[in-house]
C-alpha cells in the first residue's frame, strides 16, 4: 500500500494585471488592495497557514514587488514602533512577516491560470498541493481548505471547491456536473463547463478559487492546448483528470456553505470590505449604526 504524501505546499497565483480596478491598480498590485486593515493577499496566506501549509509559492508578474515587500521585514519601521511603545502595530506588521516561508516566481508569459499552476511544478514536485486564488476570501471561522485536504487524502484525486448559486448567475462561473458519493459529504465531478449559458448549465454548482490538486495535473497541463482566450485553462486540465482513470485521476467537489467574500470586481470588493468591517469587534458597532442611518436616507 502506497502511503499518501502529506500536503505541505500552497500555490497562490498573483500575476494578474487587475484591470477591473484601474486606475487604483496602475502602480499597486490588486492583491494589495486593503480589505479593512489588511491587504487581500494576507487573508489568503493566513488561510493557507491555518491548515499547516507553511511553504507557499506566489506566482507573480511585473510590478508585483509590493507583495514581496509586504511579507518582508522593515527593520526601521519596527524600530520606530518599538521606540514609541506601540506594541499593537508592531505585532501587526511582524505577523505578516512571520506567517510562512514564502517564495516568489514570475509567470513570464501571461498564458492563464493553468500556465501559472504549471510554473509551480519544480517547486511542488510530486506532492499534492493547494491552489488559492486571491479573489475569493474565505472567512477564517468556516472550514473549507482543511475539508478539501481530507477529501484529497481519502480519494487520491484532485478536489475543487463548489458553491450553490442562483441558476441565472451560473454563466459567470465554471460549472460542475456532479454525482453524489453515497455515504460521503463530497461529490464526484463528472464534467466542468466554463461559464455555460443558463439553459446549458448541468447544475447550479459553481467552482470557486480553492483547489487541492494531485501532481498528475502537471503532466496534463503540459499537454493541454490553449483554450478560451488563448490561455491554458486549469478547468480543461481538470476535465481530463475527471474523465481518466489511474493514479492521480478523479476530481471531487466539496460544497462550501460558509462565508465567502468576493473581491473580483469593484462592487463585490466594496461588499466584502463592508461585511468584514461590520463584523469586526472594533469597527463593527459604529459602522453598523452608521449604515442603518445612511441607508435610511434612500
Amino acid at each position: 500500500m502506497t502511503l499518501k504524501k502529506q500536503i505541505r505546499k500552497a500555490v497562490i497565483p498573483a500575476a494578474g494585471l487587475g484591470t477591473r480596478f484601474l486606475p487604483a491598480t496602475k502602480a499597486m498590485p490588486k492583491e494589495m488592495l486593503p480589505v479593512v486593515d489588511k491587504p487581500a493577499i494576507q487573508y489568503v496566506v493566513e488561510e493557507a497557514t491555518s491548515v499547516g501549509l507553511n511553504d507557499i509559492l506566489m506566482i507573480t508578474g511585473r510590478s508585483k514587488r509590493a507583495l514581496e515587500d509586504h511579507f518582508d521585514r522593515v527593520p526601521s519601521l519596527e524600530a520606530t514602533l518599538e521606540a514609541k511603545g506601540d506594541d499593537r502595530k508592531l505585532s501587526a506588521i511582524q505577523e505578516s512577516t512571520n506567517l510562512a516561508d514564502i517564495h516568489y516566481l514570475r509567470q513570464g508569459d501571461p498564458l492563464g491560470l493553468g500556465h501559472a499552476v504549471l510554473r509551480a511544478q519544480q517547486h511542488v514536485g510530486d506532492e499534492p498541493f493547494a491552489v488559492l486564488l486571491g479573489d475569493d476570501l474565505i472567512d477564517a471561522r468556516d472550514e473549507l481548505l482543511s475539508t478539501m485536504i481530507e477529501v484529497q487524502q481519502k480519494t487520491g484525486g484532485s478536489v475543487v471547491a463548489l458553491i450553490e448559486v442562483e441558476p441565472e448567475q451560473i454563466s459567470a462561473y465554471g460549472c460542475a456536473d456532479v454525482t453524489v458519493v453515497e455515504g460521503e459529504d463530497f461529490v464526484r465531478v463528472n464534467e466542468l463547463v466554463e461559464k455555460p449559458a443558463v439553459e446549458d448549465a448541468p447544475s447550479n454548482l459553481a467552482v470557486i478559487g480553492r483547489y487541492v490538486l494531485h501532481p498528475a495535473v502537471f503532466e496534463v497541463l503540459e499537454n493541454t492546448p490553449p483554450g478560451r482566450g488563448g490561455e491554458i485553462q486549469l478547468t480543461d486540465a481538470l476535465e481530463t483528470l475527471a474523465a481518466g482513470e489511474g493514479e492521480g485521476f478523479g476530481v471531487y467537489g466539496v460544497v462550501f456553505r460558509g462565508r465567502r467574500y468576493d473581491t473580483g470586481d469593484k462592487l463585490s470588493y466594496l461588499k466584502a470590505v463592508i461585511q468584514l468591517a461590520s463584523e469586526s469587534e472594533d469597527l463593527g458597532p459604529g459602522l453598523r449604526t452608521w449604515l442603518g442611518d445612511f441607508t435610511a436616507t434612500f
